[in-house]
Formats: structure tokens, sequence, C-alpha cells
């Protein structure tokens, strides 16, 4: 089995309260790619310029990572972005967006990449990821990430994107934009009217929640005592929840969805712990499979003693 993501690749410049980097390997694909390195095998798919070298496969290659799709575009640079956080890490400001090579982007998929099982488009143009879904016969599983800039400029293809697929993953504010409905529930069974069977809504600081025709699974953030960069939280998620559910035959049963989810949320809690991608250079595994158990702990009940 491989999961297939297809989004950008970057680099960024961060700055939080507690530290800056000028220069960091990012890119919603990179982030996706890495986390989902750890449960199963991940083709990736975007666009970079000249200034994408051998230190920025080597990331990527020692995760095992196929990047056979990657583009290369000779004379280009790579699309770069720019943010700072507030002491309330949930405030960011963008100070920079360049997305040069990434402002032509023409996803281009190998036959290997068309026939795997598993799909996320991650956060680019609907017209895009609708293109590419069509491409992608041989995926049983489909999801997609977006947000509210094109929700805003290209709600109506973004609408039609949304019906060619299985998942969808976006965060609360999103969602409530996207549906006009006040409430997460509400907004969920109006996504899932579109077409979307499962409805992964991202919220932060407070966790995430699952919806489904069959029921609803909510789970709460990792609690962490610092927050260093939470710039690829939501993808490195992603990322943990596909990598899981391809990891397990690209089952969507309610089971396995709600491991996938605890999976997502055990890999994003390590993600922010520092800058960009830099701690999935010294995560293994078993760490993942430690702070899922503690997951396990802190939501069961019967793990409460009596009173």
């Amino acid at each position: 089995m491989s999961v297939v993501v297809v989004g950008s690749i970057a680099f960024d410049a961060v700055k939080t309260p507690f530290g800056e980097r000028e220069r960091l390997l990012g890119g919603s694909a990179v982030h996706f790619s890495l986390a989902a390195s750890f449960f199963t095998d991940v083709r990736v798919v975007g666009p970079v310029g000249d200034d994408f070298g051998e230190a920025e496969y080597e990331v990527l290659h020692s995760r095992g990572v196929n990047t056979d799709d990657i583009e290369h575009v000779k004379g280009g640079k790579t699309f770069f972005w720019a943010g700072e956080y507030e002491w309330n890490v949930n405030v960011r400001h963008t100070l920079d967006t360049q997305l040069n090579v990434f402002g032509d982007f023409q996803p281009k998929l190998s036959d290997a990449t068309k026939q795997a099982e598993v799909l996320f488009l991650a956060n680019i143009q609907p017209d895009l990821q609708r293109d590419v879904r069509e491409q992608c016969t041989g995926a049983k599983l489909a999801g997609l990430d977006s947000m509210n800039f094109w929700i805003e400029t290209t709600r109506d293809s973004l609408l039609r994107t949304i019906g060619t697929v299985d998942l969808i993953l976006m965060n609360d504010d999103e969602v409530r934009m996207l549906t006009e409905e006040p409430t997460l529930l509400r907004a969920a069974r109006k996504i899932m009217e579109l077409g979307p069977r499962v409805v992964v809504v991202k919220q932060g600081e407070y966790g995430a929640s699952l919806f489904t025709d069959d029921g609803f699974f909510s789970l709460p953030a990792y609690p962490l005592e610092s927050v260093i960069d939470p710039t690829g939280a939501g993808d490195s998620f992603a990322g943990g929840f596909f990598g899981y559910i391809d990891a397990q035959g690209g089952a969507t049963d309610e089971a396995t969805l709600r491991r996938a989810l605890t999976y997502g949320s055990a890999v994003a809690s390590f993600w922010v712990e520092e800058f960009g991608c830099e701690r999935a250079q010294h995560l293994t595994r078993d760490d993942i499979e430690e702070r899922y158990e503690a997951f396990r702990a802190m939501t069961s009940v019967e793990g409460v003693p009596a009173a």
C-alpha cells in the first residue's frame, strides 16, 4: 500500500515567541508525507525550483518518501512563506508569500501515483484538486483539505470538488464558513450531503472531531507544556491520519477512523514541539505508540480511580 499527497513544497521563515528560523523546509505536502511515512509508503507530488537541493531531498528520502513525482522547474524558485506568531500561537500573521513555481503548478502524475489506493489533496486550488482526483482512478479513499481563501474566492469550484472525495479535513472556522452553519454538527451533516461520508474537523488547541453517518468522536489535544511552532500541525495531523488508514488497507470503519484520529493527533503533538519538520528527524514509531497509549489513558473513563 502507499498513500499519495499532492500539495505545496516550500521554504518557510517562521518567528514565534520562542525563537525563529530564517529558512525551513515546509509546505503541506512535506509535512504530510513525513508524518505519513511513520505508518506507510508515501509518494509526494509538488513543484520545486533550483534552490531545492540534495539536502532537502535527503530529509524526505531519509524517511523513505518517494520523490519521483516532484517536479523540478529549471530556473525557478521554490514557494516561500514567512509568518510570525503571537504569544497566543493560535494568532498568526503572514509577512510574505512568494508563490514562485507553485503559482503555475499543474500536477503531473506517474502511472504508479494514479493507481494509489489512498489519496490526499492538500490545500491547493480546487480545480487542481478535482483534476488530480479524476486522474487517480485507483483511489479507493480520497480526502482533501482547503482554506478560507478558496472558500471566499472559488466557492463553487470547491463545492464541486468536495463532491468527488470521500473525506474532508478542515478546521472549525473553515467548516462553518463553508456551510454557513453555526454548529459543527449541522455543518458536518451539510458537508456529508455534498458527497463525503467522513468529516474531520481540526480544532487546534481543543483537539479534533470526527463525524460519520454512524456516529461522532471527539479527542482533546495532547497537553503540552510548550508549543514552539504550530505551522505544520494540521498537515502532520492529516499525514498521521491517512498514513494509519493506508496501513490498515484503506479501511474506514468507525473503529479504524477513531484510531486514525488518535494517531494523527499524537503525531501533530510532536510536530509542534520544534520548528518546521525538525522533530520528524528524530521521532520514532515507538515515540508515537507511547503517546497514542497516553491518549488512550487520558480519555478512558475506566482509567479514572474510583472516588
